[in-house]
């Protein structure tokens, strides 16, 4: 998938509201060869989802190990809208909190000294963090209004089809 065409699937105003929320689903290959799917907490910048975690870790000796991933990221509604993303985990140790790690949380309901007591629990606990930064190779958006599964696209273009015959 070439890059213009990820741009203008994750432009589009689904897509934008999906790379809004605060959860997503991500899927590596654990180091015992075994998938993995975890929700974890991201930030879209624009460009890259970023996502952080504690430096010890599990899942990061099995990014380094195979570095690719995807991302699910979706809504709890019927019909459902579905952003699916690929693409290759970049890990970057940071002394101290990444701030997309303070804003990545910020979208959980706290009132503001909640929010203070939570910020000096997370500073009090880690001496750094490691950033998980995804750049998309590959994107779906499925809306079930203008885009659908693969599979039901096929299942659709032949049902036309055989209505045509």
């Amino acid at each position: 998938m070439d890059a213009n065409e990820i741009r203008e699937i994750l432009g589009r105003a689904y897509s934008q509201e999906l790379l809004g929320r605060d959860l997503a689903r991500l899927g590596y290959v654990a180091t015992d060869g075994t998938p993995r799917v975890i929700p974890i907490a991201f930030v879209w910048n624009g460009a890259e989802i970023v996502m952080c975690t504690a430096k010890n870790s599990a899942k990061l000796a099995a990014l380094r190990a195979n570095p690719r991933v995807a991302l699910t990221i979706d809504t709890e509604v019927h019909p459902p809208k579905i952003l699916l993303l690929r693409g290759t985990a970049e890990l970057e140790v940071v002394e101290g909190i990444p701030e997309e790690f303070l804003t990545m949380n910020g979208s959980y309901e706290m009132t503001p000294e909640q929010r203070v007591a939570w910020e000096a629990e997370v500073r009090s606990l880690y001496d750094g963090m490691v950033r998980i930064v995804v750049t998309p190779t590959w994107v779906k958006l499925i809306d079930f209004e203008t885009t659908l599964p693969s599979a039901v696209e096929e299942l659709a273009r032949q049902r036309a089809e055989r209505q045509r015959a």
